[in-house]
């Protein structure tokens, strides 16, 4: 019997290509693997394509809810957002497919599984990490490392030559990668920073803010222990309430990223991203942890969320430091409940107030007007000892000056 390939199939032109090409330079039965993670109607079609290729069989893994609660989830308690503007989309989204190929290599008794991420980009790093950290006996292969086809047109023909004729086309388009998160978008005007986005042409998701409606739309978002659990007072899964936040969003220009990330492999690259009901989820996560927080555990945990958000980047989320991190972050979680009200606006979020019954804010203590837990006389003597070194340090500097 055939060795088994275990293959990461999208149903785009390079990963057609990659089954003839396994086959021929490995002499493997190919079995591709299709992670459904919420791209909607791109799984469209795809078995009859695989086949016609020349794969044995073909997985279509449903991992939405996975995705969402095991990925997503921990993302936003943390409020991890890579380089201050990336939501980290593609990158949550890596680990759990890589995790899900090596469960079916497992049943299927595969010996290796195959990619079709560039030599050049951050996915080939976030597939292979998670392989190396579940399933170190498994061989991987990537042919963007390895063959010597370097255009549309030459994959189009090697495709050809194998009998497979499918209505790909050689004409450039943008690099797109969509989730139930968000969707990237590479390429094009896109490689000179100097150049602005064709967002008439580009926006998939919604609509640029000055195309966003003239009237704004508030919606409420409740939470309980940092997890979504309503939206305008219905409860919902997670999975549905960034469903229709991405609808409400989008319509209102809500989470579109222009950005130059630094990527793992040392380029930096520009890309724009969709991502409407992330961005508002994430908004009202932190907008609801001001209330509860205090200043020390909020101080921590913003150095934790960029850290968070650099290992998921560097796909690095199956290592004892996220567990480690998340362990930290789900503590701070355990009264992050309450309600948080907001206002889109062609492309703006715009608080309408957060309550929570565990909220710190006193207004007794807060207020201009004198209350009985604070007595304005006391600051004198904190800021003496709280500036105490300064004012040490700058008699010592008047002292060397006068000598």
């Amino acid at each position: 019997m055939k060795e088994k390939v275990i293959l990461a199939y999208s149903g785009g032109l390079d990963t057609t290509a990659i089954i003839p090409w396994l086959k021929e330079n490995y002499d493997y039965e190919v079995v591709c693997v299709c992670i459904d993670v919420g791209q909607g109607n791109e799984l469209d079609g795809l078995e009859e394509r695989a086949t016609l290729s020349g794969a044995t069989k073909l997985y279509i893994e449903d991992v939405v809810d996975e995705f969402v609660n095991d990925y997503v989830l921990p993302c936003v308690k943390a409020n991890a957002v890579y380089e201050n503007k990336y939501l980290l989309g593609t990158s949550m989204a890596r680990p759990v497919i890589a995790k899900r190929l090596v469960e079916i290599a497992r049943i299927e008794g595969a010996t290796a599984i195959c990619h079709g991420a560039t030599g050049k980009g951050n996915d080939q790093v976030r597939f292979e990490l998670t392989i190396k950290a579940l399933a170190p006996d498994l061989k991987i292969i990537a042919p963007w490392r390895i063959w010597t086809m370097a255009s549309r047109e030459e994959e189009i023909e090697y495709c050809s030559k194998h009998g497979i004729d499918l209505p790909f086309s050689a004409d450039n388009s943008y690099s797109r990668d969509r989730n139930l998160w968000h969707i990237s978008h590479e390429g094009l005007e896109l490689e000179s920073p100097s150049n602005a986005p064709n967002y008439d042409h580009l926006l998939v998701l919604g609509v640029s803010p000055e195309k966003a409606p003239e009237e704004g739309v508030t919606l409420s978002l409740s939470f309980e222990k940092g997890i979504p659990t309503s939206l305008n007072g219905k409860k919902m899964s997670v999975t549905d309430i960034i469903k229709e936040l991405n609808t409400i969003g989008g319509k209102h220009g809500i989470g579109i990223v222009d950005i130059v990330e630094n990527r793992v492999v040392g380029m930096k690259s520009r890309g724009v991203y969709e991502t409407p009901g992330g961005t508002i989820l994430m908004e009202a996560h932190m907008q609801l942890e001001e209330l509860i927080l205090d200043r020390a555990t909020l101080t921590a945990k913003k150095e934790i969320g960029n850290r968070f958000a650099d290992i998921v980047y560097e796909g690095k989320w199956f290592t004892p430091l996220r567990e480690a991190y998340q362990a930290f972050v789900d503590v701070t979680q355990e009264y992050v409940t309450g309600d948080v009200k907001l206002k889109l606006y062609k492309g703006n979020i715009i608080k309408q107030g957060t309550t929570s019954p565990y909220s710190l804010y006193n207004e007794s203590i807060a207020s201009f007007t004198t209350g009985n837990l604070y007595n304005h006389h006391d600051a004198e003597g904190f800021i003496n000892l709280f500036g105490l070194s300064l004012k040490v340090r700058a008699m010592k500097m008047a002292s060397i000056d006068k000598n």
